[in-house]
């Protein structure tokens, strides 16, 4: 039997199993605790490099605070990947992302240790402040503890937290990981030493003596005597913005020394200040793992792996992604216009906008996590006379929906929003799948909503967004590979507002939005099979809404079936309020619906979700049998 390469780790069942560790045996316990970390996303995938990260700032963390009756905020949630471990999930770590097994992100029904789930990035602060108004409240005395990073503070949300935050009387700490050098200027001893210095009781004592007496001096003195302190502290530390936002900074701390994160960490625990704390950590994305940190993305988001190349294994792929489908067409657009800009929220290879920036680096824009600002910016360049596609994917474009409806959709600005993620997307679960953004931009006037059934339709799509100067447009794609239909070049765009017939028939109707197209022709396929003849149609449009063809379809078969890879509110909504304005609904038409169903589902493979959902050929089958009469028939062998 091999010798276990995490001995200490093995003894480590929850986080107060930590407590009585010595400074010496926390270092062991770290190391070790990065090799789970490689091991374990090794053989599952996920987010690797932001967990690499903080893993000694995980293990400072929970040895010094009594989690988790001290609160324990991770955001972004993928960071989280250590703190599982330690915190009683170890067992079940090689299960994360897969189905029925363990979240990519810090989840409250997984765990006591995750008092809030945080798979958006930037909320921490908020919450965090909750929980501590919460706790005052109650006359409670534990710690709330934020940690906010990779990117996360780059958000709006974060910093509209802490202005709140530094009004307010609560005891609060937030812990800044600056994975990215984006703020900290250098770290070492000195600065270690600074950082230890001001989170001390001595020196926050003769500070507040100094505040006592500076205030016994005439006001032009004491308001000198203030700024000099603050201006000093913010030249050495770099923290000026953050006291001036209320906050009592400290730092920048190296987030991998645990000779530096423990004394600071244990000085800011004990701390009984009335003003939120915040802690400057500086980490490294990826660290401890070489191709993490050689890589451009530091390993940010892996499939399964070889630790010791670190190649990811990639599956052969049958087509292009639709991303990449995006990407390519929206370069053309580019090139035939010089109008045409790019807007994108901190995500420009997810969102496929990163061959547009290498192409056309002065008309490229990541604006960072704020896709707030995103929207109402893209607003601003359409109002100028540009045409901008704002890249963004469907749950994160729903953090921006005022600005939809206000910046863009009442002045009619014609910005093109570019949908990625539509649909489940498998194991980022529930928090990352397009369930609603046909319910949410097919309620607005003045918008013209589409979604693509294949790679071609999404080529055409790009094109007829790029020509639409009148109004905003939206098209949406899912994650992953198209369907291997050829691409035709130059892409022809769409007439606004109408789909089309894939082929005919006379008793069934299956009327699709988006890519369960294919499984509405494998079902046409099986029902004509049985002798119910099928038609098949892509609406191709939400809005405007092909009228004709509903009523079409409507009028000339018994069973009308549509199909939408959305939430309820939808498509089918729009094509109900069609049917009934036009009297179909008063006929012997018999409509049936197909939609994501009224619950939130858990991640698991895009294929097994959908058919969680119920929404793959055989559940069409069966849907049209059963309104046809035939329920029976669903088990039944096909008609020759």
């Amino acid at each position: 039997m091999s010798e276990s390469r995490t001995p200490l780790l093995d003894t480590i069942k929850e986080p107060a199993d930590t407590r009585g560790l010595s400074d010496a045996q926390l270092r062991q316990l770290a190391d070790e605790l990065r090799v789970e970390t490689i091991d374990a996303v090794a053989q599952t995938g996920g987010h690797l490099g932001a967990g690499l990260g903080v893993v000694e700032l995980t293990v400072a963390l929970h040895h010094v605070f009594d989690t988790p009756d001290d609160i324990l905020i991770w955001d972004v949630g993928h960071q989280a990947y250590p703190h599982k471990i330690l915190t009683g999930r170890r067992d079940r770590i090689r299960t994360l992302r897969q189905g029925g097994g363990l979240s990519g992100f810090t989840k409250r029904t997984e765990s006591a240790y995750d008092p809030f789930g945080t798979a958006h990035s930037s909320t921490s602060i908020s919450a965090a402040l909750g929980f501590a108004v919460a706790r005052d409240l109650d006359g409670r005395d534990n710690n709330v503890v934020a940690v906010i990073g990779d990117g996360a503070m780059s958000a709006g949300m974060a910093f509209e937290a802490m202005n709140n935050a530094g009004s307010v009387d609560t005891r609060l700490i937030v812990i800044l990981n600056d994975n990215d050098m984006s703020i900290a200027p250098p770290v070492g001893a000195m600065s270690a030493y600074l950082s230890r210095l001001l989170s001390s009781r001595p020196y926050r004592g003769l500070r507040h003596f100094a505040k006592q007496l500076a205030q016994k001096m005439p006001e032009p003195l004491e308001r000198t005597a203030r700024r000099a302190e603050e201006y000093a502290r913010g030249l050495i530390t770099g923290g000026t913005l953050f006291e001036e936002l209320g906050f009592f900074y400290v730092g920048p701390i190296d987030g991998h020394n645990l000779d530096h994160l423990l004394p600071v960490l244990k000085n800011v625990k004990e701390a009984r200040r009335t003003n939120p704390i915040l802690v400057h950590v500086v980490t490294q994305k990826g660290k401890g793992y070489a191709p993490a940190e050689e890589s451009a993305d530091k390993s940010h988001a892996v499939s399964r792996f070889d630790i010791v190349t670190g190649a990811q294994a990639k599956a052969k792929p049958n087509a292009p992604s639709y991303t990449s489908v995006f990407s390519d067409q929206l370069v053309r657009e580019g090139e035939r216009d010089d109008k045409i800009v790019a807007v994108t929220a901190a995500m420009p290879s997810g969102t496929g906008v990163a061959e547009f920036q290498k192409r056309f680096p002065n008309r490229c824009f990541d604006v960072g996590i704020a896709e707030q600002h995103g929207v109402t910016f893209a607003a601003g360049l359409a109002a100028a006379g540009y045409r901008p596609f704002a890249a963004i994917y469907s749950t994160f474009l729903q953090r921006a929906y005022d600005q939809v409806v206000h910046d863009v959709a009442i002045q009619k600005l014609p910005v093109r929003f570019a949908i990625d993620r539509a649909g489940l997307v498998g194991a980022d679960g529930p928090t990352h799948a397009g369930a609603f953004d046909i319910t949410y931009l097919a309620s607005l006037p003045n918008f013209v909503v589409m979604a693509a059934a294949d790679e071609a339709e999404l080529t055409r799509m790009v094109a007829t967004a790029a020509r639409i100067d009148d109004r905003p447009s939206a098209f949406r794609y899912p994650r992953g590979e198209g369907e291997g239909v050829e691409i035709e070049l130059p892409a022809e765009p769409l007439e606004i507002g109408k789909g089309r017939v894939l082929r005919e028939g006379k008793v069934v109707a299956l009327l699709s939005l988006g890519t369960r197209l294919g499984e509405s022709l494998k079902a046409a396929e099986e029902l004509t099979a049985r002798g119910y003849s099928t038609t098949v149609a892509d609406a191709r449009f939400c809005k405007p809404l092909d009228e004709d063809l509903v009523c079409g379809l409507a009028r000339n078969h018994d069973i009308l079936i549509t199909m939408e890879e959305g939430a309820i509110g939808g498509f089918a909504a729009h094509v109900l309020q069609c049917l009934e304005r036009h009297k179909l609904l008063d006929e012997d038409l018999k409509v049936r619906t197909m939609m994501l169903p009224d619950v939130f589902i858990d991640h698991d493979t895009p294929k097994e979700m959908y058919a969680a959902a119920a929404l793959n050929a055989p559940d069409i089958v069966a849907t049209a049998l059963s309104a046809l009469g035939r329920a029976e028939e669903v088990e039944a062998p096909k008609l020759a």
